[in-house]
């Protein structure tokens, strides 16, 4: 059984993928530079998600108007525990909440159809004073995954699902540092 809050992700020995889903134009941007760039924006929070069905769900699978485009975003892991190491649970005082340059939340995990399951997914805000660091220094790749977010998408519609399960990235228990994991855990 999955533990209710675990951070599932696809990740090797240096880094981890978080997804995104933007407007055309963003992602464009960003492929062409190898990074986020204007029109981007560096003034406002920005929130990374490692389940790919928590952002299959949150952008309708690249069907919502300005999150058309699904970006696989590779980060350092070094990045990945810095953010965390910074962060505070949404469910906290809201003064610390209002002061914290990272938030966590935890929302239900979702199917390939949408529907929520027993456990939760983590997505990470980082605040505009890492939001630099973040571009410039923990992304080390960017890949357009939205044809093969549509092409999942299709088979689900069409009752292939076993089909689309083969598109979706591979993720599995991310080797949470037990420091962090007091930090970002309900309860914790």
């Amino acid at each position: 059984m999955t533990p209710q809050h675990q951070i599932r992700a696809d990740y090797d020995a240096r880094t981890i993928v978080v997804y995104q889903a933007y407007s055309p134009v963003i992602a464009d941007a960003a492929l062409r530079a190898g990074r986020f760039v204007a029109p981007f924006s560096f003034h406002r929070m920005t929130w990374i998600k490692p389940s790919f069905m928590w952002l299959m769900h949150r952008s309708n699978w690249a069907r919502r108007p300005g999150q058309e485009r699904v970006l696989a975003v590779r980060i350092t892991r070094e990045g990945w525990e810095e953010v965390l190491s910074r962060a505070v649970l949404t469910t906290a005082d809201p003064a610390a909440v209002a002061q914290a340059a990272v938030h966590v939340q935890w929302d239900p995990e979702r199917s390939p159809r949408g529907a929520a399951l027993n456990h939760y997914s983590i997505q990470v805000g980082i605040g505009r004073p890492l939001i630099r660091t973040f571009t410039d220094e923990w992304i080390v790749g960017l890949t357009d995954l939205t044809p093969q977010v549509r092409k999942a998408s299709a088979l689900i519609r069409t009752g292939h699902a076993s089909k689309a399960h083969r598109l979706f990235p591979a993720e599995r228990a991310y080797p949470m540092p037990e420091t962090l994991q007091d930090v970002v855990s309900p309860g914790g």
